[in-house]
């Protein structure tokens, strides 16, 4: 059945290129992960602020390297991208930060992002979700990104605020933690609104 709504992003858009490089400032950059990368996402997933934060667990490197294998395998099914936030100089990984349950034909995705203990209170999140909202707007041409954080997680709200991801209300029970359900805060930031600052 033909819809009367045209896709906002045409199918392939993603597929079609290579996962790009995309620039932060501040000497960062966001990058494909690559299997090399496998020891800096099981020492990431040791660390129990972020396992607080995640359901799943590495157990090992290989582990680690079996999920990037996976994250780099996304990009060509236009659902989930995946890029590691690194030191432009070094390459040493600082965090991760995600297109998920993208939907080109409605111009939507959902953003998530973790970083290292060592980069954070930094702005480091802030800046490289800056610049994929930037590249997600202006390159692809989605139209809305949504992002969603546990009502006790204080530090991923601000984040958000920082970037323009207006809060839009509380999803109740939504998120399974380690502890139980949590609520969930939802935030979105439309095409042509702006970061409220820049860190």
């Amino acid at each position: 059945m033909p819809s009367k709504i045209p896709d906002v992003v045409a199918p392939g858009t993603l597929a079609r290129g290579e996962q790009p490089v995309i620039p932060v400032p501040g000497d960062l950059v966001i990058r494909p992960w690559v299997l090399a990368d496998a020891g800096a996402v099981y020492k990431a997933f040791q660390d129990p602020l972020l396992q607080r934060w995640h359901a799943r667990v590495a157990d090992s490197e290989s582990e680690a390297r079996g999920w990037i294998e996976e994250w780099r395998a996304s990009w060509a099914d236009e659902h989930n991208a995946y890029w590691a936030i690194a030191a432009a100089g070094s390459d040493e990984v600082v965090g991760r930060i995600a297109l998920k349950s993208v939907v080109l034909a409605d111009g939507q995705a959902e953003v998530a992002y973790w970083t290292m203990p060592e980069a954070r209170r930094r702005g480091v999140a802030s800046r490289a979700l800056t610049a994929l909202a930037g590249w997600a707007f202006d390159e692809v041409g989605l139209h809305r990104l949504e992002l969603t954080h546990s009502t006790a997680n204080e530090a991923s709200c601000r984040v958000a605020l920082r970037n323009g991801f207006a809060t839009e209300g509380t999803k109740r029970s939504a998120g399974p933690h380690e502890d139980g359900w949590h609520d969930m805060h939802l935030h979105a930031r439309i095409k042509g609104d702006g970061p409220t600052a820049l860190v």
